[in-house]
């Protein structure tokens, strides 16, 4: 059994780490980290958990001492030093935030205000989006689980990019999410009053999350470009849709779009390219680590459109992050994953 340990598990993302690592058949959920619930057992905060998972939330070393691999749900900045205590000891680390995402440190100073501490590091961790990057990730043991939101993007328009189906300026990612996706902390955006009933667009054309998705597709046109990139706050606990426009290339037709999109996702079982005509809905994939993406075309202005629904949580953290340990540990990609979405 693969000894498992969570720090940040009292967190969102966390909390979702221990839903997945309790019912995964290959997994010993051995220790649970925690800075603000230290001495605490989870189901004492979670009490959904009780009698199901009773582990006291101990200190960071303790959880690295006992475990195989850590998996970190932490804010951006602290991770680095946990990753370097794991690497030494021989440990796997897949890390939930954005400490090794990006590849340049200067974008991570301009967008995350701070300074690579190991810069060595950086250079031994791998982008986990396992659908792109999965020969990468194999035999690894410094993983970067992707952002939510690029999740969502680079999913839906990595194919269209990487066969040269569409060109590469002026592409739109609009992005609504669920309130879980801004953490467990209290804030006046997700305060009840303000969010119940509410619909509004944020960080516009400035969201953190905006160079990770250029980032990843980039590799798959093979140039540089830019997106205009607009997040959006929805009154739910879970969830993300993302509605991507690209401009198609003269002749392409939505036949060959949808024939290179089941190509490319034909070995991924995670990835759910659906029929014509039926759009991507958060509800179909809630709870678990399925990617819808529909497929649309504008006939009048050429524009694909790619629709892409996940869950935040789940494909968007917490099980990804669990499909990058399945592959580091060379198992089945869809070990522990098998999470079927609520009919209704």
């Amino acid at each position: 059994m693969i000894k498992a340990g969570v720090i940040g598990a009292t967190g969102y993302a966390g909390a979702e780490l221990v839903r997945i690592l309790l019912g995964h058949p290959e997994v010993e959920l051995a220790a649970l980290g925690s800075q603000s619930f230290e001495g605490k057992s989870i189901s004492e905060v979670y009490p959904a958990y009780y009698k199901l998972c009773d582990l006291v939330c101990e200190d960071n070393a303790a959880v690295i001492d006992k475990c195989d691999v850590v998996f970190a749900a932490l804010p951006h900045g602290l991770s680095e030093p946990l990753a370097y205590q794991c690497i030494h000891h021989g440990k796997a680390f897949i890390d939930l935030g954005a400490d090794f995402r990006l590849e340049s440190e200067e974008e991570y100073r301009r967008w995350y205000g701070k300074e690579y501490e190991r810069p060595a590091l950086h250079k031994e961790a791998v982008y986990g989006l396992p659908e792109l990057f999965r020969e990468d990730i194999k035999g690894k043991r410094l993983v970067a689980n992707p952002g939510c939101y690029p999740t969502s993007a680079a999913l839906g328009l990595y194919p269209a990019l990487k066969k040269g189906l569409v060109e590469t300026d002026a592409i739109i990612i609009d992005s609504k999410s669920g309130t879980t996706g801004s953490g467990r902390g209290l804030s006046q955006t997700t305060h009840f009053p303000d969010c119940n009933e509410a619909f509004s667009p944020y960080k516009i054309a400035a969201h953190r999350h905006t160079p990770e998705i250029e980032q990843t597709l980039m590799k798959a046109a093979g140039k540089r470009l830019r997106v205009t990139f607009v997040p959006h706050l929805l009154p739910i606990n879970r969830g993300i849709v993302s509605t991507m426009y690209a401009r198609l290339k003269l002749g392409v037709t939505e036949e060959k779009v949808r024939d290179v999109y089941e190509t490319f996702y034909y070995e991924s079982p995670f990835v759910r390219v659906l029929p014509a005509g039926k759009p991507a809905n958060l509800k179909n994939v809630r709870y678990t680590n399925l990617c819808d993406i529909s497929l649309h075309v504008d006939p009048r202005t050429a524009n694909l459109i790619v629709v892409s629904a996940i869950d935040n949580m789940v494909k968007g953290a917490a099980g990804q992050a669990v499909q990058n340990m399945n592959i580091i540990f060379d198992l089945p990609e869809e070990t522990g994953l098998h999470l079927v979405p609520p009919a209704f």
